[in-house]
């Protein structure tokens, strides 16, 4: 049971890094001639999504290992 939790949670990281990857790239593409100014807000995002989501994510996976 436990090694399946952590396949789940494998799972989830690299689809979180695939969707973040591909709106970097969408981003880019898309707004060749102003990524400089998005690039500020993407790095924002992932920011707030490493601290919120991952950030309590781990504080329940240590809770739940302690």
């Amino acid at each position: 049971m436990e090694r399946n939790k952590k396949n789940i949670l494998i799972n989830y990281i690299i689809g979180s890094a695939l969707i973040w990857a591909a709106t970097i790239l969408g981003c880019a593409l898309i707004l060749k001639e102003t990524f400089t100014q998005i690039s500020l807000l993407l790095t924002s995002a992932a920011a707030i999504h490493l601290i919120v989501i991952w950030g309590s994510l781990a504080a329940q996976y240590k809770k739940q290992n302690s």
